[in-house]
């Protein structure tokens, strides 16, 4: 390890930061307490990551050198990597890399060898995406046995439910990405995987489009499923019915995505390899079987050069170019001595890795950016810089791979590459720049996360001891202190609202520029991203935010906007569009609050003397669980859950659970409501029942319940009462963006 220098400064955190480095990335003694400080943790990242300069013949005074410009370049939040090589750089693990993806062959070794390494991978603290199209389509025969195939989807419930039982890097568990060919004889069956809530809750779900099946929806003609194995046809379906059907799912779910296979393909820079068939699980990373790549971002909110006014632009566009063009050299260095430093899970990652070295550089604070040089995110003028700025890192990005080509040699495989073939190059890396998401990294930035607009100007931050914080974005703040509209009673009003636009009590400009993701309309989001991904090598990590009056129609001019304006996949969220609500602003979550409740509750009524019920033993994750339900008229009275041996914590809560919904049947409220209300809940251990999962106690019970009084009943679970997804570590509400949940307070994401 290259020496600390003694006078090294330590960063500036604020106390919030201080405990998310905490949590997620301090090492820690094997009893959980913290072994170093923040200014260790980067030292450690910045020396380790510098040492490899060493096997390309630095000396030990170039090394250190260099470790102090990747600490400064660093703590400065310039730039920061992705998380594993915050949490792993310097340490045994070694694990340095965010993005896998696995295949999955067409027999049974394969898909278990599958499910295995990916084990190992979200172990070190991984994500991983997996293509399904290779398997034979349900109720096909299994040659080797005469027996008959389950399908993709029969399969991807075990991926799901294996990922369950492991924790990413000893902390959460893992997150993924299924995805699977659009004329895959299975499609319909995949399109609607989720519409039973809680199904997949470890996989992000994408539809790879193919050009033939595009031009199809566009002729409003046919397009064929073929099978995996042979490639015949075994049937044909109209184009448009299967993308409104994408479409309508997108609308009462957000799931599936969609991602645009031939295009991605087109940019494959290693076609000789193989066909790229999957990404990673937010979509931002194509990758080719076996392969990874390691991420990082530059923060653009640094690089505002003050001088821009609303009378003159300058030349420079009121940004520091070439202190940008700095870092952008600095960050390429950095990211290809990652890919050496590394220690991967699997020697066939590793080998695909080197041979083609390949990084992504991307970006956070943007939104800032555009907030200090008063331009609007849904403007012309914001679309064109956005450009402008990614023309530039992407251009000056290969220009730094170059000369580490020339220092250091190309990518291994550069001599087969498309590169290779148009005269270009050589490169050290076979990609260079990726939109990666950046909900941690932004938070220790303090910045706005990748190059999404904010959810929100103002909101409240959960703190030590349950105190609430009211944070404001510090650009909007400096603005209203400089229009001299300053006040707490303003702050509490864009909190409760969200958003500015309505307020006309603040100036015009104002209310134009600071907008949030749900001021913005979604042909904004999708020209935006386009933007961006104009010049970026891989994809862009993007989420359009649509308001819950959304129709199926914008959902629809969306998918076909993002394929007439070439990006490589689109993901929409639609507000409260999910069983469990993932967002609602104050105002927005005050109206759904006052739907009428389809079950007018009552006053709790007595108990009879003499009840008859019935007693179920039910398997879960916990132990032998035993529920017993009274009845009075043939209808549920009260529950009681007993699970383990009295005193135990365990055993309290399912007797709490129990009470409460007994208490919700006296009082009149329907078993259908309830079962939404309790189904599908997670827990740290499911099990299998019949041909699904038990996740938790409380799912449990609504397991009993169901199938004892819904039968009949299609269960459909609408928006309740409980719209809002909170954070399992901090108990905020969680933000769905870059494709992705994300908790704005802690960082805290499910994809990893």
């Amino acid at each position: 390890m290259i020496p600390m220098p003694e006078q090294l400064p330590h960063p500036q955190l604020t106390p919030n930061i201080e405990v998310v480095l905490k949590k997620r990335y301090l090492r820690k003694s094997p009893d959980g307490l913290s072994i170093e400080e923040p200014r260790d943790l980067f030292w450690r990242v910045a020396a380790a990551i510098a040492a490899v300069d060493g096997d390309y013949k630095a000396t030990l005074e170039e090394q250190s050198a260099l470790a102090r410009c990747f600490y400064d370049l660093m703590t400065s939040w310039r730039f920061l990597p992705n998380s594993p090589t915050l949490m792993n750089a310097g340490t045994e693990l070694g694990q340095l890399s965010a993005c896998f993806v696995l295949p999955v062959g067409d027999s049974i070794e394969e898909i278990f060898d599958a499910v295995k390494y990916a084990a190992m991978i979200h172990k070190s603290g991984g994500g991983t995406g997996f293509s399904f199209s290779r398997l034979r389509p349900k109720a096909s025969r299994v040659g080797s046995t005469g027996g008959v195939a389950s399908g993709p989807v029969s399969f991807l419930r075990i991926f799901n439910t294996a990922t369950e039982q492991v924790k990413q890097g000893g902390t959460r568990r893992g997150a993924n990405m299924g995805i699977l060919r659009v004329d895959h004889p299975d499609i319909v069956e995949f399109i609607r995987a989720k519409e039973k809530d809680g199904e997949f809750n470890n996989f992000n779900l994408s539809v790879g489009l193919t050009e033939t099946f595009m031009q199809a929806v566009e002729a409003d003609g046919e397009y064929e499923l073929r099978s995996p194995q042979n490639g015949e046809v075994v049937k044909r379906l109209r184009a448009r019915e299967i993308f409104d059907l994408l479409v309508r799912k997108a609308w009462e779910s957000g799931d599936p995505g969609i991602i645009f296979l031939d295009r991605i393909n087109r940019d494959n820079p290693t076609p000789e390899q193989g066909e790229i068939e999957s990404t990673n699980p937010c979509g931002e990373q194509p990758l080719l079987p076996y392969e990874a790549c390691n991420l990082g971002s530059i923060n653009l909110a640094c690089f505002y050069r003050p001088g821009h006014n609303e009378d003159a632009v300058p030349a420079d566009g009121g940004i520091d170019w070439d202190a940008l063009r700095e870092v952008v050299h600095l960050a390429v260095h950095f990211l290809d001595n990652v890919v050496d430093a590394s220690r991967f899970p699997l020697e066939r990652i590793a080998e695909t890795v080197r041979r083609n070295r390949k990084i992504g550089l991307g970006v956070m604070g943007f939104a800032d950016l555009l907030y200090q040089l008063g331009i609007a995110y849904d403007s012309e003028e914001g679309t064109a810089l956005a450009e402008r700025i990614m023309a530039f890192i992407n251009d000056e990005g290969h220009k730094a791979s170059a000369e580490l080509a020339r220092l250091r040699g190309p990518f291994p495989a550069y001599a087969h590459s498309t590169y290779a073939a148009r005269g270009e190059g050589p490169y050290r890396n076979a990609t260079v720049t990726t939109i990666a998401p950046t909900g941690t990294l932004s938070l220790i930035a303090g910045c706005s996360s990748g190059v999404e607009p904010l959810f929100a100007l103002c909101f409240t931050r959960n703190i030590l001891d349950g105190e609430r914080l009211l944070e404001v974005n510090p650009h909007f703040e400096a603005a209203v202190r400089e229009a001299g509209l300053d006040s707490d009673e303003l702050m509490e009003q864009v909190l409760e609202k969200g958003s500015i636009r309505g307020m006309g009590s603040l100036p015009a400009a104002m209310r134009r520029v600071f907008v949030t993701a749900m001021d913005i309309e979604p042909v904004w989001h999708l020209r935006m991203q386009a933007a961006f991904q104009r010049h970026t090598d891989n994809a862009v990590s993007k989420t359009v935010n649509l308001p819950h009056s959304a129709t199926e129609q914008d959902i629809h001019d969306i998918y076909w906007l993002a394929y007439k304006e070439g990006c490589k996949g689109v993901t929409v969220y639609r507000d409260g569009c999910k069983a469990v609500q993932v967002l609602a602003t104050g105002e927005g979550q005050r109206k759904m609050d006052g739907e009428p409740a389809k079950s007018p509750v009552s006053a709790v009524r007595k108990r009879p003397d003499v009840v008859q019920g019935f007693t179920q033993k039910v398997q879960t994750g916990l132990g032998a669980m035993y529920l017993t339900v009274n009845e009075v008229d043939g209808k549920p009275f009260e529950v009681f859950a007993t699970i383990g041996k009295s005193g135990r914590s365990i055993t309290a809560k399912a007797e709490a659970i129990g009470r409460l919904v007994s208490l919700a049947l006296r009082s009149g409220v329907e078993v259908r409501d309830i079962v939404a209300q309790i189904k599908g809940i997670g827990g740290e251990h499911p099990v299998f029942r019949g041909k699904g999962l038990l996740l938790s106690i409380p799912d449990a019970i609504a397991w009993v319940l169901e199938r004892r009084y819904l039968k009949d009943e299609q269960l459909g679970i609408g928006v309740t009462d409980i719209e809002q997804q909170h954070c399992p570590e901090c108990n905020a509400v969680l933000v769905f963006q870059e494709g992705c949940l994300i908790c704005p307070t802690c960082g805290f994401s499910r994809c990893g």
